[in-house]
């Protein structure tokens, strides 16, 4: 079978994207056409969507053990920013690259959640030792910030995961973006990992980045509070029409 070339490539994937309704800013108008370029480029030469996973689970692991070992300065946090968002690209990349080849699979499924949870947890508790480590406050208390953002996102892929598995089967989430208030992507913009990437740039200026991580933080909190309160009544619907 001839290769596809990178233009057919990339010809072929504009034509099968996710739906980009709930997507946040970042992810929507950078990651994800990022991660189209990238992915027509790798395939001309053979990765495969689990040679790219690997990949970002190397480049986001380099990052954390970066934000851990390293002692926060300006050329630190833009390597760290560089790492967490390439990683990120390549995380889009894998499913891309099994689209494009029609070679999606359950143990793929499977490798890029699992980096996906390795990530979501340790990223955060990376901080919290940075922060123990070389503290940009005298209050302790600051420590709570980084197991809180923690335990947030930890929630918050446990139930972007764990919803579709709840919902009958025939049920179809909307897909129209002309319905979708066109803000929801820029007010859902702290909640993105894409976004969460670039706050490191910050890293060598410690007030500053203890200041934005906090802000991001909160605004997590609260989107994961809408968001278990519309899950719930969506479930608690669902049990009133089985019952």
């Amino acid at each position: 079978m001839q290769p596809m070339s990178f233009a057919e490539g990339l010809t072929a994937l504009r034509a099968a994207q996710k739906p980009n309704r709930g997507t946040a800013a970042y992810s929507r108008r950078i990651n994800r056409p990022a991660g189209r370029i990238v992915s027509a480029a790798v395939n001309t030469v053979g990765m495969t969507p689990n040679q790219a996973t690997a990949i970002s689970a190397t480049l986001s692991a380099t990052a954390i053990a970066l934000i851990v070992l390293v002692e926060p300065t300006v050329i630190s946090g833009i390597a760290i920013a560089v790492l967490l968002a390439g990683g990120y690209v390549m995380d889009s990349v894998d499913g891309q690259l099994a689209r494009l080849r029609g070679q999606g699979s359950k143990s793929g499924e499977w490798l890029d959640h699992t980096v996906d949870s390795f990530k979501t947890a340790s990223l955060h508790l990376a901080v919290l030792i940075s922060w123990f480590r070389w503290p940009a406050h005298e209050d302790d208390r600051w420590l709570l910030v980084p197991i809180g953002f923690a335990i947030v996102g930890v929630v918050t892929f446990f139930g972007l995961m764990l919803m579709p598995t709840l919902r009958p089967k025939q049920a179809v989430e909307p897909t129209d973006d002309s319905s979708e208030n066109p803000l929801r992507q820029f007010a859902l913009l702290p909640t993105d990992y894409g976004f969460q990437c670039w706050l490191f740039v910050l890293l060598g200026w410690p007030l500053a980045f203890s200041w934005a991580y906090t802000v991001v933080f909160v605004c997590c909190s609260a989107a994961l509070a809408l968001a278990m309160r519309k899950w719930w009544r969506e479930l608690r619907a669902l049990d009133s029409q089985e019952s």
